[in-house]
């Protein structure tokens, strides 16, 4: 069981079952997954996507760390931290907000928080992200807590629409101490 990760307005914990109610709340609503090749959501699937969350912490070594993003006691979204690479020190980090919460900075207050567990407790080396060249807040986002843009992946994600780009953002171990 992993501490719970405090921010200024926000607390990330690990998923609670019962959390599937909330999750559902966001992720069944088609503008939250209209750049991801998920959703929108039935019941089934986010009590699935919880489920899978769950037993992903049992797994060792661990490679997975998702967290609900809990603001004055309300689930409002998740985060989440990957390592793909442990030999290269490498992961990857990812969020979602309920679109009630869209634009206050939630995004990045979680996103620098998961960056700070990626390379203070999970030891990383380096850190990315990808974004739909489409979504402009989560590129501001990236940018905002100083990711540098590699480039452009592209239609590396087959969406409903068809093949999806993707922007590719990082941050280094070393940029992060300097900036902290």
């Amino acid at each position: 069981m992993i501490d719970n990760l405090k921010g200024r307005r926000v607390i990330l914990r690990e998923m609670e079952e019962k959390d599937w109610i909330d999750v559902h709340t966001y992720a069944s609503q088609p503008i939250v997954c209209q750049y991801q090749p998920w959703g929108p959501n039935s019941e089934k699937e986010s009590q699935d996507f919880v489920k899978q969350v769950i037993l992903d912490t049992t797994k060792n070594p661990r490679s997975r760390f998702v967290f609900a993003i809990i603001e004055k006691k309300m689930l409002i979204g998740a985060g989440e931290i990957n390592i793909r690479d442990f030999t290269n020190r490498e992961g990857e980090i990812g969020y979602i907000v309920n679109p009630e919460y869209w634009g206050m900075g939630y995004a990045t207050e979680v996103s620098k928080l998961l960056i700070e567990f990626g390379f203070e407790t999970l030891n990383l080396h380096r850190i990315f992200a990808t974004c739909d060249p489409r979504n402009v807040g989560s590129s501001k986002v990236l940018e905002k807590i100083g990711m540098t843009k590699e480039g452009r992946i592209r239609e590396d994600l087959l969406l409903k629409d068809g093949w999806r780009d993707s922007l590719l953002y990082s941050i280094l171990e070393q940029e992060w101490i300097s900036t902290n």
